[in-house]
C-alpha cells in the first residue's frame, strides 16, 4: 500500500501532469469496511473490464478495523488500485475530496463501499455523461427507486428529500445515493465543506450546470454495520441544507467575454 500511496500523494499536490492512461476513476470512501473491500473490488473489475481504462480509488477515512489490511493486500494484486488513507475520520465528503483529487481520469464515478450501490450500474451512468455535449456542466445521479433499507433509514431519507428539494429546487429524487458521475473539473470547482457530498447536484446547477437522474440497482447490506443514527444524520442534513442554501443565494455565474491580448 506505500508504493500506491506515494504515488496517490503526488496526484493530490500536482494533478494529473501527464496523459493519463485512465479514462476512468472510481473512487470509494470507505470507514470501518473490511469484509466489503475485496467483494466490492471484484465487482468493480468486473462491471468495467473492457468497457474502459479505468482506476480504482479508495480512501480509507481512518478505519479502526481490518481496513487498511485488506486495501494493502488488494493493492499488491491490483496495478490500478490507488489507496490513500487518512489518519483520523474526517467524514465521508472529506474521503470524496481526497479520492478525487488522487484520480488520474478526467471523468469520477463514486460508489459507496458498503456494498449497497451495484457497479453493474456505472457504464450505464458512464455512457450519459459521455453522450451529452456539454459534460462539465452535467452531473449523472443514481437513483434509489426501490430501496433495500429499513424503514427508519427510508423515511428519514423522504424527509429529508422532501425539506431539501423544497428549499434548493435541485431537481435531483435521491441525492443521497452514493453513485454519482460527474468530471474531475466540475468537482474540483465546487466549494468544500463537511458532508458536501449528499448536496452535489445542487452545487453543480450553483455553477451553472445540470443534473440527469437515473434509476440504478440497490441491493441490502450484507456485510458490516451502517454508520449513520437516524436523528442525527437527519438533524445534520437538514443544517446543511439552510447552509447550501445560503451558498445558492450568494453564488455568481459571471458572463465572460474573450478579448484579444497582446500581440508579439
Amino acid at each position: 500500500m506505500a508504493e500506491n500511496t506515494s504515488r496517490a500523494t503526488a496526484a493530490v499536490s500536482d494533478g494529473p501532469s501527464a496523459p493519463s492512461p485512465y479514462h476512468l476513476a472510481v473512487v470509494v470512501p470507505v470507514y470501518n469496511e473490511e469484509d466489503n473491500v475485496a467483494p466490492l473490488i471484484g465487482e468493480i473489475e468486473s462491471a468495467l473490464n473492457g468497457v474502459c481504462a479505468f482506476q480504482i480509488v479508495y480512501v480509507d477515512d481512518g478505519s479502526a478495523d481490518g481496513t487498511a489490511r485488506t486495501l494493502s493486500e488488494q493493492a499488491r494484486r491490483l496495478d490500478n488500485l490507488t489507496v490513500m488513507r487518512h489518519r483520523a475520520c474526517c467524514g465521508q465528503s472529506a474521503a470524496v475530496a481526497t479520492g478525487v483529487a488522487a484520480a488520474q481520469a478526467t471523468i469520477i464515478a463514486t460508489l459507496d463501499g458498503d456494498g449497497q450501490n451495484d457497479p453493474n450500474d456505472i457504464p450505464n451512468l458512464l455512457k450519459v455523461l459521455e453522450s451529452d455535449d456539454a459534460p462539465d456542466t452535467l452531473l449523472v445521479a443514481g437513483w434509489r427507486a426501490k430501496r433495500k433499507d429499513t424503514w427508519s433509514k427510508r423515511m428519514q431519507s423522504k424527509i429529508a428529500n422532501a425539506v431539501r428539494a423544497r428549499l434548493l429546487k435541485d431537481d435531483t429524487p435521491d441525492t443521497g445515493c452514493g453513485l454519482k458521475v460527474f468530471t474531475r473539473t466540475a468537482f474540483l470547482d465546487m466549494p468544500r465543506f463537511d458532508h458536501m457530498h449528499r448536496f452535489l447536484p445542487a452545487l453543480m446547477i450553483r455553477r451553472g450546470g445540470r443534473v440527469r437522474s437515473i434509476e440504478v440497482n440497490h441491493r441490502p447490506r450484507e456485510r458490516g454495520q451502517s454508520k449513520y443514527g437516524l436523528w442525527g444524520r437527519l438533524k445534520v442534513g437538514i443544517i446543511d441544507i439552510f447552509g447550501v442554501n445560503w451558498l445558492i443565494r450568494r453564488g455568481s455565474r459571471p458572463v465572460i467575454e474573450k478579448i484579444e491580448g497582446p500581440r508579439p
